[in-house]
């Protein structure tokens, strides 16, 4: 996961920025998640390198301005995809919650690229809970995190 989130998107964008930059046009879209606004007790390592994602994305925007070349980060909430069967194995999660098309995100996600938006966060719910996320203290944040991520076994 760190060599993907982390090592490979480092990587990547080092080998492709620099001609991005001498075109003076172009753009980095990098897919984080809502998991990057916060710690994430039972999915650290996934939480962290989102978070790895976020930050680096925010820098690199900062870092692009008068280039010609953005950067978005992509931060959906949960997603309709493999990764929960991935992630937790036969483990599921004791809430559930209702998961966003991927093809919604994606859609959203590549709209924000090209309007050179920094954040994409699909769905205003997601929107208050970054908002929430800010206000609250950081010890609420971690406990709520920890409750959603908690998992039961397998029957």
């Amino acid at each position: 996961m760190i060599q993907v989130n982390i090592t490979a998107l480092t990587n990547l964008t080092g080998l492709f920025l620099p001609g991005m930059i001498e075109r003076r046009h172009g753009g980095v879209l990098n897919v984080g998640s809502l998991a990057g606004f916060l710690p994430g007790p039972g999915m650290a390592v996934y939480f962290a390198t989102k978070a790895f994602v976020l930050s680096f994305s925010e820098a690199l925007a900062e870092e692009l301005i008068g280039t010609g070349v953005t950067a978005t980060a992509l931060c959906p909430g949960p997603t309709a995809t493999n990764f929960g069967n991935v992630s937790h194995g036969q483990k599921m999660r004791r809430l559930n919650t209702p998961k966003m098309p991927a093809a919604t995100v994606a859609s959203y996600g590549h709209r924000a690229f090209r309007k050179g938006r920094l954040l994409a966060i699909p769905g205003w719910q997601y929107h208050f809970l970054v908002f929430l996320v800010r206000i609250m203290p950081r010890w609420c944040v971690r406990k709520l995190a920890g409750l959603f991520n908690r998992t039961t076994e397998p029957v």
